[in-house]
């Protein structure tokens, strides 16, 4: 086979969905190629009880790490349910479920006990899975990875294109997953998801070992794995956008009001709250404090194309709120947990604002000597604490101990606690 003829079949064996090169672990410094199939097709959905047993047994025969992902329907449903499920495993390849037909894949999930999960932005499906009885006992986090690492774009498709030389079609992230039947080409832009993400996870081992970083990414990897579920947020309603705006308490019980009656309707419809009501709806009514459904048909958000009968219904949240006896409405702000917002310390504190000037200089001169982001390093919040409230004495005993009581982990405090002491001590 001459030169250009083997060029060529590596370019079909790429675009039909082929096996990567041996050297794929590498930078890629070529042309990339479209991955457009997976390479054994797109596999049927799993749908039943039977089918959900078939891939069970077989990713349990299955060899090496497992390519998880998952797929949700932000924007367009209450919550965030997992509406497709997709795994691939050497031995057993690519199997795409779905989670409304099979809501309870625990099966599946201790089938997997012990084998490592590999997972794109970790963070963001771990919620949705588990809540279908799949929890990884150990995971590599290739988003993760990708910024230990110090590449400077970690989305899937672009780590994937500049690490394995193939190009992601990516033209369905957004699209309503709840959807049923799900299209063909969002199927097989789910497969391809998985196609090549234990393939990405071997050359980003490889570089982060390179780079003496594994150790690093194992400890962060663990604590991901290890991390409770999240708490309910206090106060969700606040985190309405365009708050800023809302400065008198009758105004913020108005927000409160109308967001929790919007939450309860969207919930019942199973659809998502910006559908039912926009944030800057909430807002302009909070501030214009209407006195009738006429006042509120004419605001903006609330137009001739809504009824009467939901006019009525927000109207009459707006009521409540201003109802409401002054003992009942919500304060301005927040409860704060932690130091006080880092423009503030210069009055509050001048020399705790000298100490986070210095600390954050030193942290973002570290970071970059180790190429990677400042927040991965080390997190803004445990400085913020550790340069407000400092040991009484400052060395790398007490700096380290107050890193660890702040959840740093063991190769964070090995880096950033010389750096820190300077800092503290200056």
């Amino acid at each position: 086979m001459t030169d250009a003829q083997d060029t060529a079949a590596d370019s079909s064996l790429r675009t039909t969905g082929g096996t990567p090169p041996d050297d794929a672990g590498s930078s890629v410094t070529g042309a990339p190629v479209p991955l457009l199939e997976p390479r054994e097709g797109i596999p049927p959905v799993v749908v039943d009880e039977a089918a959900l047993a078939g891939v069970i047994a077989a990713f349990a025969a299955g060899s090496g790490p497992v390519a998880v992902d998952a797929e949700r329907a932000s924007g367009y449903r209450y919550g965030q349910r997992a509406y497709l499920v997709q795994l691939r495993r050497e031995g057993a390849g690519t199997a795409l479920i779905d989670p409304v037909a099979c809501p309870d894949l625990s099966g599946l999930g201790e089938a997997l006990a012990g084998v490592e999960w590999v997972l794109h932005a970790a963070t963001q499906d771990l919620p949705c899975l588990r809540e279908i009885g799949m929890t990884p006992g150990s995971l590599f986090d290739t988003e993760l990875a990708g910024r230990l690492a110090g590449f400077p774009r970690v989305g899937l498709g672009a780590m994937v294109e500049g690490v394995l030389g193939f190009v992601l079609e990516k033209g369905h992230s957004a699209v309503d997953w709840s959807t049923r039947p799900l299209p063909e080409p969002w199927l097989r832009y789910a497969a391809l998801d998985v196609e090549l993400l234990v393939d990405l996870r071997d050359a980003l081992e490889k570089e982060l070992d390179r780079q003496g970083k594994l150790e690093w990414a194992r400890q962060e990897f663990d604590a991901i794995a290890a991390a409770p579920p999240a708490e309910p947020r206090k106060d969700p309603w606040r985190r309405t956008s365009g708050m800023h705006k809302v400065r008198r308490r009758r105004q913020l019980a108005v927000v409160r009001e109308l967001w929790q009656t919007r939450d309860r309707i969207a919930q019942k419809r199973d659809v998502s709250p910006g559908k039912v009501l926009s944030d800057a709806a909430i807002v302009e009514a909070a501030l214009a404090l209407p006195a009738n459904v006429h006042a509120l048909a004419g605001l903006n958000g609330y137009g001739h194309r809504m009824g009467r009968r939901q006019l009525e219904q927000w109207q009459a949240a707006v009521d409540r709120a201003k109802a409401l006896p002054d003992a009942a409405l919500p304060q301005p702000g927040q409860p704060v947990t932690g130091p006080p917002p880092p423009r503030a310390w210069a009055d509050k504190d001048p020399a705790a604002a000298a100490r986070l000037s210095a600390a954050r200089a030193a942290v973002s001169a570290l970071a970059e000597q180790l190429t990677m982001p400042q927040e991965n390093l080390i997190a803004p919040d445990t400085v913020r604490r550790l340069c407000w409230e400092p040991p009484q004495v400052v060395d790398a005993e007490t700096v380290g101990a107050a890193l660890v009581g702040y959840g740093a982990r063991p190769w964070q405090v090995e880096q950033v606690t010389p750096v820190l002491v300077a800092a503290l001590s200056a």
